[in-house]
């Protein structure tokens, strides 16, 4: 690996590059998917290729290729520098980086069972347990389950001497169950609509308990179909932890990309309203009890690794502290014009695209205080609202409208009786600003998603969010009707 960094970043150079670095990725992935008690699919395959990126008088150029040999590398490694030059025709502002220390060094997910090395036949057959537990329930239309892991091996190099070797394993898998009466279809997901995943090995797996919770989650999905509408109006919620995260995610983690907010990214998300102007002023994106940090050292997160593709060391960066907008997720790019260093959060999607701002594991951290059935022993006349069915925002990250799976009752600090269709809109700071409970760490969960999308051509990553449950009050809940 070390012979053919080297022999990429001294072509770049020698043809004229200030910056050069170099990535090889090597990915493996492993999927299983099964519906209804029938094995519906089983996938494997391996990628493995280098990237090259250069500056050339300020521009950026990327070339990469899949094959690792000393000449290929001579030849992407000046076609990466012919592209800069071409971009810089084009060029109204130089690219300046920020200084960071040479990263030097090896990181490795802790794992104490390798998902790839656990039989197949084994991880299919407790899949099929927990889908069949599932469909067993009278009611149940059908069901789907799945079961996913993946393995990036990356190396880094670049011409201020870094060198990292990082290996990052993560794993996920899911029971939906599903209940269809007449022309209304329920459902409810286990352990969220997204499917559980985490940083580490099969343990993971094993501590989802995808058995053990099946069956009252499919109950749940039939009950459903006779629970009365969720009612209108503006009210008090407690959104749990399945539900919050997406929350986080849409509402907090995309506004707070910096290449976003400067408008030189919006595939996807949009861009965002959180303009530069709003951290010189201490804009109040929240109440004092949310605190939001971009926290890649966090354990089992999916946004946790040693060094981004940049070569910046894992750091926890505060976003939002005591519902101060206090940051961002930057690049060695952007950062500067902050006046900021890089928080470490560029990443790409495999060896042949370009690393972009992505989230690391953005995270509510907890409130000491309250558990999270406190919260709901505390609430005198609301609604508990659980897993993501829907949900749209618009493109500069405002405006919202989610709906959930279930939702349950809450009156005199006890839940009560299920509804269903239960939505609800908001705009983000009015949201945020309405939070008057936190869960403390016991209600704590590293949840994350595996297919978060960005940029063109696309790229999908994964990112973390860990969140306890919490109040809002005054918020404007709806009834659809699918």
């Amino acid at each position: 690996m070390r012979d053919l960094t080297q022999r990429a970043l001294d072509t770049a150079t020698q043809l004229g590059a200030a910056y050069a670095d170099v990535r090889i990725v090597r990915r493996r992935d492993e999927s299983v998917s099964i519906k209804s008690g029938r094995l519906e699919g089983v996938s494997s395959g391996e990628t493995e290729g280098f990237g090259i990126r250069v500056l050339v008088d300020g521009a950026w150029g990327f070339a990469s290729s899949h094959r690792l040999e000393l000449d290929e590398a001579d030849r992407v490694g000046a076609l990466a520098v012919r592209i800069a030059r071409a971009s810089g025709t084009a060029l109204r502002d130089r690219v300046a980086l920020d200084d960071r220390p040479t990263a030097t060094g090896r990181y490795e997910t802790p794992v104490a069972e390798d998902p790839f090395k656990i039989p197949l036949e084994r991880k299919i057959g407790e899949l099929m347990a927990a889908d069949r537990a599932a469909g067993g329930v009278p009611g149940v239309a059908f069901t789907e389950s799945s079961y996913g892991a993946q393995r990036e091996w990356k190396t880094f190099a670049a011409t201020d001497g870094s060198f990292t070797e990082q290996e990052i394993t993560h794993v996920g898998a899911a029971v939906e169950s599903n209940a269809i009466e007449g022309d209304e279809h329920q459902r409810r997901s286990y352990p969220d609509a997204g499917g559980g995943w985490g940083a580490g090995g099969y343990e993971f797996i094993r501590g989802l308990d995808l058995l053990g919770n099946a069956e009252r989650h499919a109950e749940e999905a039939v009950a459903l179909l006779s629970a009365p509408q969720c009612p209108s109006g503006r009210m008090t919620v407690i959104l749990d932890p399945s539900q919050l995260y997406l929350q986080v995610h849409e509402s907090c983690g995309h506004p707070t990309e910096l290449d976003r907010v400067y408008g030189t990214e919006a595939s996807y998300a949009g861009t965002s309203f959180l303009t530069t102007d709003k951290l010189a002023e201490g804009f109040r994106y929240g109440s004092d009890l949310v605190t939001i940090v971009a926290d890649a050292t966090a354990p089992g997160g999916m946004g946790t690794f040693g060094w981004d593709d940049e070569g910046v060391a894992a750091q926890a960066v505060p976003l939002i502290q005591n519902g101060i907008h206090v940051g961002y997720l930057t690049s060695r790019e952007t950062a500067p014009r902050i006046g900021r260093s890089s928080g470490g959060s560029m990443r790409a999607d495999g060896w042949n695209r370009i690393p972009l701002i992505r989230m690391t594991n953005v995270n509510l951290l907890p409130v000491d205080g309250m558990s999270l059935e406190e919260i709901v022993a505390d609430t005198d006349d609301g609604l508990y609202l659980a897993s993501n069915r829907s949900w749209s925002i618009d493109d500069r990250r405002l405006n919202f409208q989610f709906a959930t799976e279930a939702a349950w009752e809450i009156k005199g600090g006890k839940r009560g009786r299920l509804y269903k269709n239960p939505t609800y809109t908001g705009i983000t700071y009015e949201f945020w600003r309405s939070c008057d409970a936190v869960g403390d760490a016991s209600s704590f969960v590293m949840l994350g998603t595996p297919n978060c999308g960005k940029g063109e051509p696309s790229q999908g990553a994964h990112v973390g969010h860990g969140t306890p449950g919490a109040r809002f009050r005054d918020i404007q809940v709806g009834v659809g009707k699918w």
